[in-house]
Order: C-alpha cells, then sequence, then structure tokens
C-alpha cells in the first residue's frame, strides 16, 4: 500500500502540487488589504510584477459545467472567447459560492493549482509571451510564480485567446 505524501508545513494545496510535480516555482508574499478594490492589481503591486505578468483565476459555467480561466488581472475575461476555447455555447461566471466549493479555495485566493476537484482550464494565450507568470498560491497575500509552460502542464490548460484588454 502507498503512502499518502506528507502535506508541505505551512504549505498550500498549490504549492504542495508543485512541490509534489517537482516544479520550479518562487513564492511571494504580501500583506493583503480587504480594502483594495482588486485583488489582481493588489498582488501586482505588492510584488512590483507588471500586471501583464500576474493572472487571476476565475471560474465560470460553460454550458453547465465548471471551467478554470486563467486572464492577466489587467483586463477581463471574454466570455464567449472561453465558451469557444472548450467547445461549448454558453459561459457565465459561476456562483462564487460553489467555485469556493467546488476548489476549496476562497474567493480572492482561487488558484488554478491543487484545486480539491480538478476543473477543465484555459490559460490566456498572452502568458506564453512572458517567461514567468503569478498565479495566487491558494490564499488571499500568497502568490506563485512560474513558467507558463509549466501552469499550463500541471492543470491541463488549454491556450486561448479569453482575456480582454
Amino acid at each position: 500500500m502507498a503512502k499518502k505524501p506528507k502535506k508541505q508545513q505551512g504549505g498550500t494545496p498549490a504549492t504542495v502540487a508543485l512541490t509534489e510535480a517537482g516544479t520550479a516555482f518562487t513564492v511571494h508574499a504580501y500583506t493583503h488589504d480587504p480594502a483594495h478594490p482588486s485583488y489582481g492589481e493588489e498582488a501586482a503591486e505588492a510584488m512590483g510584477v507588471a500586471p501583464e505578468r500576474v493572472f487571476k483565476t476565475l471560474v465560470a459555467e460553460v454550458d453547465g459545467e465548471l471551467t478554470v480561466a486563467v486572464v492577466p488581472v489587467a483586463g477581463s475575461l471574454d466570455l464567449k472567447a472561453l465558451a469557444a476555447a472548450v467547445g461549448g455555447k454558453r459561459a457565465a461566471m459561476a456562483d462564487p459560492a460553489l467555485a469556493e466549493r467546488t476548489t476549496g479555495y476562497v474567493r480572492g485566493g482561487i488558484s488554478p493549482l491543487g484545486q480539491r476537484k480538478r476543473l477543465r482550464t484555459v490559460l490566456d494565450a498572452s502568458a506564453a509571451g512572458h517567461p514567468t507568470v503569478c498565479v495566487s498560491a491558494g490564499r488571499r497575500g500568497l502568490e506563485v510564480e512560474l513558467s507558463p509552460g509549466d501552469l499550463a502542464a500541471l492543470t491541463g490548460a488549454v491556450l486561448a485567446e479569453i482575456g480582454r484588454v
């Protein structure tokens, strides 16, 4: 019988998944300000990273199936493009409570990595233009930086133009 891997001390499911996969990544922690109007923009400012390299994780429903969209914080999600990217017809933002229950993360801290239930994922194609990108590490005030190729491989993401500036 195989042993269950031990949970990394102080880690999140996202950092544990990265560590177990042997993926190179950097953790960036900052003090989250609950009054800031945008989680993603706050992360970019706090880390001193261009907003085009910081990606937010959004959960949408495409034809009734939960789907993760990972787009730059500097823009917004094009729901029609997301639906098209997965062969669907209609997309709408998922209920936040359902997104939290399904992923195991809280809003503003949803990571595309280490989710409770693996959901199909679409990564905005602009990620491929950067050597590294930052995504939530699974809680507000914590980001991970990794290559877009590793992010796509670990999440099973397809790359598509789903972001709008």
